[in-house]
């Protein structure tokens, strides 16, 4: 969005917080200044403040002293807003430590300082307002699944969840992000496209349902590429951090890297042996089929209740071992070894690559697997349903 001269371009990353809640992106309360090509800008978290000087941690993981100069226009802006004529004139004493700020002016003799002309605040509480209101509206107006069509001419995206069949219909109002390849964080999703999303992908959109929930028209669409494995850890290495396992789906030997954000949970037996007889039910048409086949994440969040989807009353087997992945014991990758059983999503770098970083991964899963051994288990995890404090299941990941 381009705004008239010295004002805001544009809604952009920098200012946003991700809350960690399972499966939800939460949207960013964002802005990004247009100065002028000499200037020097910076944005980050305010980490302290004494007089007229602030520390600030960027988001690149730099330190700055930022100096800022008498007569320096000191405004706080709304999270989300577009137009700093909506902005309010503060002082310095109005800004504390843990607020977000961009600041402008001349760069300093080194590249950890700067002069400040203008400093733009957005408080750390009006984020965190923001992004809870926006975290409901997720639980409240948000679906997801598995992408099984998109009509590039008409703008519409079509997911499947459960069985069921939903339209998103997108516009050239529709907000589009797309994760990384090595990351599900939504503070790494990229801003994207209607033709990045691809038939096979996981798909979250936030929008108004028709009546009967196979329509909506989407305000905010999140996409990824991720691919769920299943098999037997054939080797393991340890001080590298990855590991190998034959997929059952496509018989790869695929390379699975464990990271700092991955993921890994064990699945007690008594739990991974009613999981099994769900699976073996399912398998044979009862509750709870139709996986997706290729090996990817099965679809996800209609007719769920609360913000994560999948839980769906029960009837959605890969949700339920998602939605209860945060309530598992928590293991490393110096706890398992060569034979143990794993299912594991993870997220690619290059379609069709035989590596992913892994985003979960749970072990304890031998009987699951023993009780579908033509191929593809009908129980797989979901990426959405990873990492931080949601309602249904508790804290513990990422």
């Amino acid at each position: 969005m381009v705004m008239r001269p010295g004002v805001l371009r544009s809604v952009a990353v920098g200012f946003g917080l991700m809350l960690p809640l399972v499966g939800v992106p939460v949207a960013h309360g964002a802005m990004q200044a247009a100065a002028p090509a000499a200037a020097a800008r910076q944005i980050g978290t305010v980490k302290a403040i004494s007089g007229n000087s602030i520390t600030l941690a960027t988001d690149a993981g730099q330190q700055v002293a930022v100096s800022v100069v008498d007569g320096a226009r000191i405004l706080q802006l709304a999270p989300g807003s577009t137009d700093l004529k909506s902005a309010q004139t503060i002082t310095l004493a109005d800004i504390a430590v843990g607020d977000r700020v961009l600041v402008t002016g001349k760069a300093g003799d080194d590249a950890g300082s700067l002069t400040a002309s203008r400093v733009i605040l957005m408080k750390s509480s009006d984020i965190a307002q923001k992004n809870e209101a926006e975290k409901t509206d997720w639980q409240k107006r948000g679906s997801g699944g598995l992408v099984s069509a998109v009509d590039a001419g008409s703008g519409t995206v079509t997911i499947s969840t459960g069985g069921k069949k939903i339209q998103v219909q997108t516009s050239g109002t529709t907000k589009f992000r797309r994760y990384a390849g090595d990351s599900v964080k939504f503070e790494d999703a990229k801003p994207g496209t209607l033709a990045q999303i691809q038939v096979g992908d996981q798909l979250r959109v936030r929008g108004a349902k028709s009546e009967d929930g196979t329509t909506i028209q989407a305000e905010e669409v999140v996409s990824g590429s991720f691919k769920n494995l299943a098999g037997t850890i054939a080797t393991i290495d340890a001080a590298g951090g990855t590991l190998t396992l034959k997929d059952l789906a496509t018989k790869k030997t695929m390379v699975a890297a464990v990271t700092a954000n991955s993921d890994l949970r064990k699945l007690p037996p008594e739990m991974a042996a009613r999981f099994a007889a769900r699976a073996k039910g399912a398998g044979a048409g009862g509750p709870g089929g139709g996986a997706g086949g290729g090996g990817q994440a099965p679809a996800q969040g209609a007719g769920a209740t609360g913000a994560t989807g999948g839980m769906g009353g029960g009837r959605s087997a890969g949700g339920d071992l998602s939605q209860m992945l945060a309530r598992l014991p928590a293991v490393t990758l110096a706890d398992l070894k060569a034979g143990d059983a794993v299912m594991v999503v993870g997220s690619e770098s290059e379609p069709g690559s035989s590596r992913v970083t892994v985003v979960t991964m749970l072990s304890g899963v031998e009987p699951i697997l023993a009780a579908t051994p033509g191929g593809s288990p009908t129980m797989t995890l979901s990426p959405w349903n990873v990492g931080g404090d949601a309602p249904e299941g508790g804290g513990g990941g990422r």
